[in-house]
């Protein structure tokens, strides 16, 4: 089974909970980002793409855990960079676990082996392995080769150790649906506990752009994938069947920024784990604060071909609420891969792109000058009271 009942029942307990409450926007899984710093170098992502003093920030453990209280999520993803370059994750994950948060801790697996003996296995703890199809998608992906065979051995030991392990595949421009399903088929052999898939998310900073899926051919790309599995029935993915049912174009979604908060080495980032538009200094002011309407495909230009799961799978579960029977329908019949779609969001409407990346880099540079000229005087004899502060305070 994909997801654990444990983990059917708290969170759908959680979600129920925040329904009676009345409350209209709350959190469904934290997307923790403790470091950007990676041993891998893709052509799709867009998150290591920083100056080194930005790249040798961490988050500390207690600001991890407390991201984690402040947030409430019964969910939490740690990703990165990659999590297992963080000499403390460890101690950070058991933190979580005992708070009784499912944590899936996502890694290119390059280093799972080495660390397999920090951690411990449990109902709520998951690895989430990166594998972006068969060997030599996952290899032209991650722009290496022998990562896939390195991460298939990690899989393998950790599953010997009795882990949890999930996939986490993105899919780009020019995946082929026969090959990915027979990827999807491939993955059964490995004992795997579930899969997670999405189409990539077109990265401004990301090297490679062309690599990127447009809605229109994202929808039909999933149809011909779905298609070749029983309408996907016969993988055992880690996400709602309304979710998948929007990934093949049948349902027509606004995304749910709210539902996937990012907490950064900048901060809690607005709006999305996808987007990095500003900074709040605490979930509260994330919250409270941001301007949601002002992003979200049909409202802002960089989320115009935007399909991904840390958007919209929370809309997908808000909707299993609401639609039960037709979330079970799919679940049992499998994913409709032919018939008309449904209509797309207009894009007429949106607002152009604001390129605010330099900015937020300039800041943050300055943010870590200041910290190191503070320590250094100091540490200096007589400290602050040495001299005139440097320019750079």
């Amino acid at each position: 089974m994909a997801i654990p009942l444990l983990q059917k029942f708290r969170v759908g307990a959680y979600v129920v909970r925040k329904h009676l409450s009345g409350t209209r926007r709350y959190p469904l899984a934290l997307m923790l980002e403790p470091l950007f710093r990676c041993n891998l170098a893709c052509a799709g992502c867009g998150k290591i793409d920083y100056p080194e003093p930005i790249l040798d920030q961490r988050l500390s453990i207690d600001e991890c855990l407390g991201a984690v209280d402040e947030c409430g999520a019964p969910v939490v993803s740690i990703a990165g960079g990659e999590p297992l370059l963080h000499k403390d994750m460890a101690r950070i994950v058991e933190g979580i676990v005992a708070r009784r948060k499912f944590v899936y801790l996502c890694t290119n697996a390059l280093l799972l082996e080495k660390k397999l003996d920090q951690y411990r296995p449990g109902p709520y703890f998951t690895w989430s392995v990166h594998l972006d199809g068969d060997q030599d998608m996952h290899d032209r992906a991650v722009c290496q080769p022998g990562v896939y065979r390195r991460a298939l051995a990690a899989i393998g030991r950790a599953k010997a150790r009795g882990f949890r392990v999930n996939i986490n595949c993105t899919l780009f421009d020019g995946a082929e649906p026969e090959r990915v399903a027979r990827f999807f088929d491939s993955l059964a052999l490995l004992d795997v506990d579930g899969i997670t898939v999405s189409p990539g998310y077109a990265y401004e900073r990301a090297p490679e752009q062309q690599h990127f899926l447009n809605r229109n051919n994202t929808r039909q790309l999933f149809r011909d994938i779905f298609k070749r599995g029983d309408g996907g029935r016969r993988w055992a993915f880690g996400q709602s069947s309304l979710f998948l049912d929007f990934l093949a174009g049948n349902q027509r979604y606004h995304c749910t920024p709210w539902g996937n908060p990012t907490r950064t080495v900048f901060g809690w980032q607005r709006p999305c784990y996808l987007l990095g538009e500003g900074y709040a200094a605490s979930f509260a002011e994330l919250m409270d604060e941001t301007d949601w309407d002002a992003y979200g495909t049909g409202n802002y230009e960089k989320c115009a071909n935007c399909m991904v799961h840390s958007g919209y799978e929370a809309t997908a579960v808000m909707d299993t609420l609401a639609h039960p029977l037709a979330a079970a329908r799919v679940a049992l019949a499998g994913v409709r891969t032919d018939g008309p779609m449904a209509p797309d969001i207009a894009l007429e409407g949106q607002r152009p792109a604001q390129y605010v990346h330099a900015r937020h880099v300039a800041v943050k540079l300055a943010e870590i000058g200041g910290r190191k000229a503070g320590a250094g005087l100091a540490g200096a004899p007589g400290g602050r009271d040495a001299g005139p502060a440097p320019a750079a305070e």
